[in-house]
């Protein structure tokens, strides 16, 4: 059994592992090598196309950036606009729900800001 902080008023929470707790979750949704990456993108650009991402990102693959995004929309952090017209037109943008996750970002961006400082100290 692992107890896990759960939030201010619950205090700890018993699990048989962590990927049963709110951190194991947000982990499953967030967790790969481009996924922050993307919201990261989505967020400070607002409405992007599929070569927009391809070119902010950087050294991702067309296969790779593809089934992230559909995991992404699939989870409900993104969404996905089509337009029909040829050549096809399609953007992506941030959900409410991955609106959400921006001030978990920041918060994970200013303890990695922290921790370098610390580590350049020492």
């Amino acid at each position: 059994m692992i107890q896990i902080p759960c939030g201010q008023e619950s205090g700890h929470c018993t699990l048989d592992t962590i990927e049963d707790s709110g951190v194991g979750y947000t982990l499953s949704l967030i967790g790969g090598k481009y996924k922050m990456v993307i919201l990261y993108w989505l967020y400070r650009e607002g409405v992007v196309r599929f070569n927009g991402l391809q070119r902010l990102i950087g050294g991702i693959s067309y296969k790779t950036l593809s089934s992230t995004l559909k995991e992404l929309e699939r989870d409900g952090l993104i969404i996905r606009t089509e337009y029909p017209q040829i050549p096809p037109k399609v953007e992506y943008r941030l959900s409410d729900s991955g609106q959400s996750l921006i001030p978990i970002l920041d918060a994970m961006c200013e303890w990695g800001n922290a921790q370098r400082g610390v580590k350049a100290k020492s």
